[in-house]
């Protein structure tokens, strides 16, 4: 029985990123050893979508208002890009301090 998700972020700064995740997102984490930290993460949906190409993912955080949450996050000095409104949710990305972007979002639909 599958009985969870496993997401891995790739990062040129991991260790930045995991403090990020743990500091300023504040995400519970585990440290199994050895450097590693694995974080608990929020309830999780999971969408399938036609593409050309099936070797990319993508991963987004949600909440129930994304402004509050940019509020927040820019309080704590996170670099978040402009509100895009797409049919389907108000959609923002978040700079994180490996270099890398990931996105937020507020969900226009009914959550699993």
């Amino acid at each position: 029985m599958i009985n969870g998700v496993h997401v891995i972020l790739y990062s040129k700064d991991a260790a930045a990123d995991r403090v990020f995740l743990a500091e300023v997102i504040g995400l519970p984490g585990l440290d199994i050893g050895h450097g590693w930290v694995l974080f608990k993460a929020p309830p999780a949906e999971l969408a399938v979508h036609p593409a050309d190409d099936s070797e990319r993912h993508e991963l987004y955080l949600m909440c129930d208002d994304v402004e509050a949450e940019i509020a927040r996050l820019t309080g704590r000095g996170v670099a978040c890009d402009p509100i895009s409104d797409q049919r389907w949710g108000r959609v923002t990305r978040l700079q994180l301090p490996g270099g890398g972007k990931l996105a937020l979002y507020e969900p226009h639909h009914e959550r699993p």
